[in-house]
């Protein structure tokens, strides 16, 4: 499990463990973390960096500090050091250092410095930065930048420079690097995007702040993690011990979105899915999934036509299922019920209508992207987008259920505020397909079937999902099903790491 700590957190852990090690310790251990991968990232033989030309974009913090150092042992081992001092003053020790290693201070063209390296560290803010880089700072990031497109490599000190580290939000120009070497532990701001897009891939360098770090406020889950969560038949094991959920999804238009989560359900583990759903819908199901139990809707009123179904321990309602009133009904009679519940699609359009659904006493989850996100709590998409983190977790305070925000990097939230969010850090590209999120609505269902919580559902759900799209495409395009047909090895992947 990845476990982040926003930044007050990690200050009163530095200063915890300050108190019990020479000065300098901490700034030493970090510097020779970053210097390590950088001669790991320099094209040259270990040891020797003759040759090899390195920018070091120093702020005037301990960041800044670090840089230094890491520049200096990098001198030591023949690299050509200059550093670039952005701040009102250079950290007097790190500038000291790389003097005394043969390394230089940049004079008054630091652009041609940036343009002629092979390796650019940025130093330039620590993770206590907030809102967008300004000048001169953002002019350095633009320099850095084309020199990256041109082949160098940016190597970030702790957090890329004009990212938040507490919520991964960027409100101007920022660095954007492709390897961050980060401290002590990790920063929220390097999970969730857009900052993990800019932190390319990060590196953790232990400096000893673990026994001092107390509660996360935002958790990866790991395939171990994953694997623990996931309920196992026993011997006694029959089709309701092991869950059984209704999904009330499709309709005479949209039949897929009920093939696709009733599959995903079926793999997921339920033991058995129970369909309520329009004719077409059904008899598709009925060709694809034989083992689906099936209700078709009538003309009757809703509870009744739920309780026609049968006996189930969750439910799933949303997907394609319409947002006529008669759905809408259905979605109210679901929602009465004292069972946990994951809401998606259709049904989070009714929810926006319908805001008196919402809260209910028993689990809820809701699956919503940025958009849907949107039109629940009146604001504008692309600030969802910017600020996921923030508005997942209002999001859940605000509505009383746990949300899932779908997206780039799918944030995970629970009602009562409490911490930490989830994210989940197996997400693809490729799952931006029609029929994806259907796939997850029947997958994170048949887990809150098989009696796990809303966050935990969401969060397993979550990660295999994302695995199985790994997995399933391969480099190549793929569509909705074909999660389905990789979901058994997404799970044999996760349970036998």
């Amino acid at each position: 499990m990845r476990e982040a700590y926003d930044v007050a957190a990690v200050r009163a852990a530095e200063r915890a463990l300050m108190e019990l090690v020479p000065d300098g310790a901490l700034m030493s251990r970090a510097a020779a973390g970053l210097a390590s991968v950088c001669v790991s990232l320099l094209n040259v033989e270990p040891g020797y960096l003759y040759g090899a030309r390195v920018a070091v974009l120093a702020g005037s913090g301990d960041n800044g500090g670090d840089a230094l150092f890491a520049g200096a042992l990098l001198a030591r081992r023949g690299a050509a050091v200059t550093a670039i001092t952005a701040g009102s003053k250079a950290h007097p020790g790190g500038s000291a250092a790389l003097r005394a290693a043969g390394g230089r201070l940049a004079g008054d063209d630091p652009k041609s410095v940036i343009e002629r390296a092979d390796l650019i560290i940025d130093g330039l803010l620590g993770i206590g930065g907030r809102g967008g880089l300004r000048e001169p700072f953002a002019g350095l990031a633009a320099d850095a930048e084309q020199a990256r497109q041109a082949g160098a490599t940016v190597v970030a000190v702790d957090l890329p420079s004009g990212i938040d580290a507490d919520t991964g939000e960027v409100a101007g120009a920022a660095i954007r690097a492709d390897v961050t070497v980060t401290f002590g532990t990790w920063k929220p701001g390097l999970l969730i995007d857009p900052g993990a897009s800019q932190a390319g891939a990060a590196q953790l360098v232990d400096i000893g702040l673990g026994p001092y770090l107390s509660e996360p406020t935002v958790i990866a889950l790991q395939s171990a993690d994953v694997a623990a969560l996931l309920p196992e038949p026993s011997a006694e094991s029959d089709k309701y011990r092991r869950g059984v959920l209704g999904v009330l999804a499709g309709s005479e238009r949209y039949t897929g979105a009920a093939v696709l989560a009733v599959g995903a359900a079926i793999h997921g583990g339920a033991g058995a899915v129970r369909l309520v759903s329009a004719a077409p819908a059904v008899e598709v199901v009925r060709q694809r999934w034989p083992e689906a139990l099936l209700t078709q809707i009538g003309t009757g009123p809703a509870p009744e036509l739920l309780e026609s179904a049968g006996r189930v321990q969750a439910w799933v309602a949303g997907p394609g299922m319409g947002t006529d009133p008669a759905a809408a009904d259905r979605l109210a009679a679901v929602l009465a019920t004292d069972l946990p519940v994951l809401v998606d699609a259709d049904g989070i359009t009714i929810l926006a209508g319908r805001p008196d659904l919402l809260p209910r006493t028993a689990p809820t989850l809701i699956t919503p992207h940025a958009g849907e996100l949107a039109r629940l709590l009146g604001a504008d998409r692309g600030d969802i987008e910017a600020r996921r983190l923030h508005y997942a977790t209002s999001a859940a305070a605000k509505l009383g259920v746990t949300v899932l925000l779908k997206g780039s990097t799918t944030v995970i939230a629970e009602p009562d505020g409490a911490r930490p969010a989830w994210v989940n850090p197996t997400g693809t590209s490729w799952l931006a397909t029609a029929g994806s999120g259907d796939v997850l609505s029947g997958l994170a269902g048949s887990l809150l079937a098989q009696g796990l919580g809303p966050a935990q559902a969401a969060a397993a759900g979550a990660y295999l999902h994302g695995l199985a799209g790994r997995i399933a495409a391969d480099g190549a395009p793929i569509g909705a099903a074909d999660l389905i047909s990789a979901l058994p090895q997404a799970i044999r992947t996760v349970t036998a790491a």
